[in-house]
């Protein structure tokens, strides 16, 4: 319906200024795409995580397991769990490059090589999948919701 639509029909117009309507913009650390398909919020956010992971991956040796996985926690699995609940319901293909991330770090922690398998080191690390995260987390506040 939007590109039925022209140019014109599509401007906002307060007193003298004149509002033009833009693909994507950014609220409180979101990427709000004018399709809510939230792909470039994704791609954004992914290519942050595997920067972050690419720091931590040079540091590893030096601090250990356990320093890596809580630098790994406090870098990227809570901006990963940070506004996920409004990932629900997207489809498998969109979720997959934030499983990607969660493998990567989980690599990263138990120091696997790309080979090896990692849904063992998943479940040493007790981390959910991406898709289960974020049911967990609305279940998490539902349950708030119905308690409070």
């Amino acid at each position: 319906m939007l590109q039925r639509l022209s140019d014109h029909d599509l401007t906002l117009e307060v007193g003298t200024s004149v509002t033009q309507p833009v693909k994507c913009v950014r609220d409180r650390g979101v990427h709000l795409d004018s399709e809510l398909t939230m792909k470039t919020h994704i791609s954004k956010v992914v290519s942050a995580f595997f920067y972050q992971l690419r720091k931590i991956r040079h540091v590893r040796r030096v601090v250990g397991q356990d320093i890596t996985q809580q630098l790994v926690s406090a870098f990227v699995l809570s901006r990963l769990d940070c506004c996920n609940s409004l990932l629900s319901g997207l489809p498998r293909s969109t979720i997959q490059p934030l499983q990607r991330v969660m493998n990567a770090a989980a690599r990263v922690v138990v120091a696997l090589s790309t080979r090896d398998h990692v849904k063992p080191a998943l479940k040493q690390l007790h981390w959910l999948p991406v898709e289960q995260r974020i049911s967990y987390k609305l279940c998490l506040l539902m349950h708030y919701i119905h308690n409070i």
